[in-house]
């Protein structure tokens, strides 16, 4: 496996291979086995011949002002290792000026991609601007890999729904992968934010899955029924400081009566800012 920083050097290292045998899983690093199941996808789609590349880069664009960019944890090594393991051929780990080119200071990238009304809900109405941020950089790492497929997890279904759109109305020639979310034995969702919680908030972050499982419960009696399930559930945990928790379609359009829908939530326990989703059939009573 190779440790690549520069684009040129990972265009001859893939030299003339099609795309169709090129996967690339996009992260901001500090990986663990949430990113080691989306290796194990892109592995599978390109088959044992092909080329998994691992892109590990912290970007700026996507972080807010008062965010933690800075804090953000930064692992390169221990990465390496992880992704090594998980058989990937290659860590692609840029640096800014790789990415967006040479800017002025005070600046940065001023050509970004717009996700339309959708990028202004949810998450982008807590951040503004965070889903042009993610869209640039993973349009940008697209070209720069060359990918005929790019698996992303569906914890984070809001940017899941967004790079598919964009994918497809741009006309990027690559498949995105959905990938199940993965959780730890206590039900939260892996991610590397957890990391920020303390033994007391990891107790009370429980709650966040159990609000989620408790909706799935009573699907079948509807929306309503839902929704009010998971209120139940988050309000045994006063210290769950949620932002949203809604019911939309599985394109997060406004959820249908009956038949397939995502419940989202997203709440901080202290400091740290966690999200989860899960899949509700409404009206199914199986």
């Amino acid at each position: 496996m190779q440790l690549i920083h520069e684009r040129a050097v990972l265009r001859e290292a893939l030299g003339d291979r099609p795309s169709a045998s090129i996967a690339t899983v996009m992260t901001l690093g500090a990986l663990h086995e949430g990113h080691a199941a989306l290796m194990a996808r892109a592995r599978q789609a390109v088959g044992p011949t092909g080329q998994v590349i691992v892109t590990v880069f912290v970007n700026p664009l996507q972080f807010a002002a008062g965010e933690d960019f800075a804090k953000y944890p930064r692992t390169l090594q221990a990465d390496v290792q992880l992704a090594e393991a998980a058989g990937a051929n290659f860590v692609y780990a840029p640096d800014v000026e790789e990415i967006y080119g040479t800017v002025s200071e005070g600046e940065s990238a001023q050509v970004r991609v717009q996700p339309g009304p959708l990028g202004n809900e949810l998450e982008g109405a807590s951040r503004p601007g965070h889903f042009a941020g993610v869209l640039t950089v993973v349009a940008i790492l697209l070209h720069h890999t060359r990918c005929g497929f790019a698996p992303f997890g569906e914890k984070d279904y809001q940017q899941l729904t967004l790079v598919r759109a964009m994918v497809r109305e741009l006309g990027f020639d690559v498949e995105v992968l959905p990938v199940p979310t993965l959780r730890e034995s206590d039900g939260l969702a892996l991610s590397s934010r957890n990391r920020y919680l303390s033994g007391q908030e990891r107790e009370v972050a429980r709650a966040i899955p159990q609000a989620l499982h408790a909706a799935q419960l009573v699907q079948y009696r509807g929306a309503q029924a839902s929704l009010e399930a998971a209120q139940a559930a988050l309000r045994t945990q006063p210290a769950v400081d949620v932002d949203y928790l809604e019911l939309r379609g599985t394109a997060l359009q406004p959820a249908p009566s009956t038949g397939p829908a995502r419940l989202l939530l997203a709440a901080k326990v202290g400091s740290t800012r966690l999200l989860d989703n899960v899949a509700i059939e409404l009206g199914n009573p199986s």
